[in-house]
């Protein structure tokens, strides 16, 4: 490094080069975990048809904590997988693992916030399961969407992968439809 960068960069400061490193992270954020996570959430309010005495509350927590529980397999299988036969995890790249992967969290967010929310809609348990279906594919194509124009795809390749997305979701749906709960 140059001593002309190595001034900048401490006339800068540490808050200085914070922010650039979270710039840096934004340009080359993956929402792969966010796409994954949306399908994830919409698979579980596949699953929560019949739940106990409090639905709502019940379905909130399967949500997050489903995306808990995944984030930490995804996590786990990141560094004593492929990470592990390269070297030692440390403290540095545990962090990194664990940020990288937290849009599965994230994406169980949405789908858990229209949950909790359904009552002020006037919807009962079985319409908070569709809006939060709804809210879960919505995510799911939103998200590849981001995904591809955040690589520089053309219009055309974002319509494509929308509509893949959108597709994968429906068939979701279809399944919600057939389980009938």
């Amino acid at each position: 490094m140059s001593r002309t960068r190595t001034r900048t960069r401490t006339r800068a400061g540490p808050a200085t080069d914070r922010r650039a490193r979270r710039a840096q992270r934004r340009v080359h954020a993956d929402y792969t975990g966010a796409v994954y996570g949306s399908m994830l959430a919409a698979s579980v309010v596949l699953g929560a048809g019949s739940l106990g005495s409090f639905p709502r509350a019940e379905l909130v927590l399967l949500l997050l904590l489903t995306g808990v529980v995944f984030w930490i397999a995804h996590v786990h299988a990141q560094l004593f997988g492929a990470r592990l036969a390269q070297r030692a995890p440390d403290r540095r790249m545990v962090l990194h693992v664990c940020r990288d992967e937290w849009p599965i969290v994230k994406a169980a967010f949405p789908p858990a916030v229209a949950v909790a929310v359904s009552p002020l809609l006037g919807l009962d348990v079985r319409g908070a399961l569709w809006l939060a279906l709804s809210v879960a594919v919505a995510g799911q194509v939103g998200w590849s969407v981001a995904a591809a124009h955040r690589a520089g795809a053309s219009r055309r390749l974002m319509a494509a992968t929308a509509s893949v997305n959108l597709l994968i979701g429906l068939l979701i749906v279809s399944f919600k439809i057939v389980l009938k709960h």
